[in-house]
């Protein structure tokens, strides 16, 4: 381990909770969300529990596996993907309850609808970013360091994943798409943000976060497609072994994730000050004192005061 000398002037910096924005990070996403949408339909629809009853549970996982990540005091892949598998979960069985009702019917029967309900959750969505920006805190995911910004963080992503259960429902319902061409639409969109962030100014962050909500619906329609019957241009595996295969697949890329963290480890980021006042802010990870933003720099953790 290395020590600081006077030229390196060591600085208080903070250990990353938040991952990369990777392909690697799509992809988990990807499969986090879609199996989100199977496993909430094998317990809100296939085994009849019903909507407003799953809505209880998977909101009380939520809490307990988000309150363990924002205490964390760094990046553990499998916590926080649990967590975003979580919000996938609840943001199913919230969007089901609004949209159609209570029970456990796949179809509408007696919500306000998927239209409403994509609406209503998009002027959520809207006033969280609003006091997002409000607060002062940074919208640039990557570089979250604060506790009030991973916080805020985690509020966007469940509203984000709930949305994006509606938007796919919109696109498979209430369009002549169908789960299919609700797939390749997405797809589509995604590929043009995908060039919009390498070859035009528009922002990265507004990117990031159409493309969170899109990988919602992306991931719901491709669930279609694994549970569906064969019959409807399925592949019908049912919604347990489709939850099963995507479960798998999941723990597989997170483990890789984790062989990746340890040998490549994520870089600090500097602890974190208001803005205005200059006074130091509850940092979201373990705050430690380093010669620089390497990993591998670090010579002993700090106190918060």
């Amino acid at each position: 381990m290395e020590t600081a000398t006077p030229e390196t002037k060591p600085a208080a910096y903070v250990l990353r909770k938040l991952p990369h924005i990777t392909l690697l990070f799509w992809i988990l996403k990807t499969i986090a969300v879609t199996l989100g949408e199977t496993a909430g339909d094998e317990f809100g629809i296939t085994m009849k529990v019903g909507y407003a009853a799953m809505v209880g549970t998977f909101f009380l996982f939520f809490l307990v596996v988000v309150t363990w990540q924002v205490w964390a005091d760094r990046f553990h892949p499998a916590l926080y993907w649990t967590v975003i598998l979580s919000t996938s979960l609840v943001g199913t069985e919230i969007s089901d309850l609004m949209n159609r009702g209570f029970g456990h019917a796949s179809t509408d029967a007696g919500g306000i609808g998927y239209t409403a309900g994509g609406a209503i959750l998009t002027t959520i969505l809207a006033i969280v970013f609003l006091v997002w920006w409000r607060t002062g805190q940074t919208f640039e995911v990557e570089n979250i360091a604060t506790r009030k910004g991973e916080i805020l963080y985690w509020i966007a992503i469940l509203v984000s994943n709930t949305l994006g259960t509606s938007s796919g429902d919109v696109l498979a319902h209430d369009t002549s798409l169908g789960f299919r061409g609700a797939f390749f639409v997405l797809s589509g969109i995604m590929l043009l943000l995908t060039a919009a962030h390498y070859l035009t100014p528009i922002s990265g962050t507004l990117i990031f976060w159409i493309a969170f909500v899109l990988t919602r619906p992306l991931g719901a329609a491709g669930g279609d497609f694994l549970v569906k019957p064969t019959s409807e241009g399925g592949l019908g595996w049912g919604t347990l072994n489709a939850s099963l295969v995507l479960f798998w697949l999941l723990a597989v890329l997170v483990v890789y994730q984790m062989w990746q963290l340890r040998n490549h480890p994520l870089g600090l980021l500097p602890a974190p000050l208001h803005r205005r006042t200059g006074q130091r802010q509850r940092p979201n990870g373990e705050l430690v004192l380093a010669d620089g933003p390497s990993h591998r720099q670090i010579v002993r953790p700090l106190a918060w005061e």
